[in-house]
């Protein structure tokens, strides 16, 4: 799901299940490893996580607002609260371990 305003961002992340946000751009290489990695985590937790995608050039008041410094970051939400977060691409199985102890 890729998310457009900050409007709508502030209501997917204020859910009580786990949101994970991949704060992106397209001009990024090790961004775009990113989607294959999500794609399966996904598939392997379903509806147990959100997985929101945010292009940072598109959005930069929302990655100003989170102090982003590198990209992708990945950043963990529950309730409307950042619970974890990490720069730089994460294996699949590391990220659903990561994701698991928030559901």
């Amino acid at each position: 799901m890729c998310i457009r305003d900050r409007k709508t961002f502030e209501q997917v992340i204020a859910a009580k299940k786990p949101v994970l946000v991949d704060f992106y751009a397209d001009w990024c290489g090790p961004c775009k490893m990113m989607p294959p990695i999500l794609r399966e985590v996904k598939e392997e937790l379903g509806d147990q996580v959100t997985i929101i995608k945010i292009d940072v050039d598109k959005n930069p008041q929302v990655a100003a607002a989170y102090q982003l410094r590198g990209i992708p970051t990945l950043i963990v939400f529950k309730e409307g609260q950042v619970q974890w977060r990490t720069s730089g691409v994460m294996p699949a199985p590391q990220l659903k371990q990561k994701l698991l102890e928030y559901t």
